[in-house]
């Protein structure tokens, strides 16, 4: 009973540093309902919720466990690598409701300067998972001219502040990359395309970093996967693939992939 009966007045503390309980049901994804039994004591979460109410707050599922009076110490002083953790993630997924309108998959098409002249066609899914809203990419590249063949598949997550879509993912295999990802919303007029820019670092090109244009077109909650995939690879940017409004973007002024000089 002493555990229980500490865990809700800790989270009963943990609480009162935050606005109101709604806003913390609705940034973790929790029913409210099930939440205000936690607070009165009446139920545990599981191990699952848990983690996500401790991670909510910066902390670990162990803190809850602890006496009242060394939780709120440790509220007060959390472990530094937890407040620097805690700080950005509590920025993701942000607004979850605007994000949600975008869930599904897409074919994205952005400019590279390791294939000059051509566009990088890959897929991505936008997903929900336990309050988060996840990242998942493929790009797969045939090149038989210059008999290449990449594939490569990346994780990440995805954020919505200030009418803007932030992603962050990393690349699946023993030298893992960073990338980032920032795309405008659907306009009011149409729910089809994402407009923005990518920036990522070029393996043909000296590793160089850069940034480019980048479209991503929504296919729904559940298209052909088969022919999705078959879609990715490299195409030139006056291929009857891209379809006009892709096309367009890309090859609005400036036409620049921007870099970083080799003597800078």
């Amino acid at each position: 009973m002493r555990d229980i009966d500490s865990f809700t007045e800790n989270l009963r503390f943990a609480c009162a540093t935050r606005p109101s309980i709604s806003q913390i049901c609705r940034e973790i994804g929790i029913n409210r309902q099930q939440f205000n039994r936690y607070i009165s004591g009446e139920a545990r979460p599981s191990a699952h919720n848990l983690a996500r109410i401790a991670s909510f707050f910066g902390l670990g599922s162990q803190d809850f466990a602890l006496a009242p009076s060394a939780f709120q110490a440790r509220m007060i002083r959390p472990d530094q690598r937890m407040v620097d953790g805690g700080q950005l993630l509590e920025g993701l997924p942000g607004d979850l409701p605007s994000l949600r309108r975008h869930l599904g998959y897409f074919q994205t098409y952005h400019l590279s300067p390791s294939w000059p002249g051509l566009v990088v066609c890959s897929c991505a899914r936008l997903l929900e998972e336990n309050g988060s809203v996840h990242v998942k990419s493929i790009e797969r590249i045939r090149d038989a001219s210059h008999e290449i063949r990449q594939f490569s598949k990346y994780v990440g997550l995805a954020a919505f502040w200030r009418n803007r879509i932030f992603i962050t993912e990393r690349s699946i295999g023993r030298q893992p990359m960073m990338a980032q990802t920032i795309l405008m919303p659907f306009e009011v007029h149409q729910r089809v395309y994402l407009r923005g820019v990518t920036m990522g670092v070029s393996w043909r090109k000296e590793n160089l970093p850069y940034a480019s244009r980048v479209i991503w077109r929504h296919l729904g909650t559940n298209p052909d996967k088969r022919q999705v995939l078959s879609r990715c690879g490299v195409v030139s940017v006056n291929s009857r693939q891209l379809p006009a409004t892709v096309r367009s973007y890309l090859e609005a002024q400036p036409f620049n992939i921007l870099s970083v000089p080799e003597n800078f």
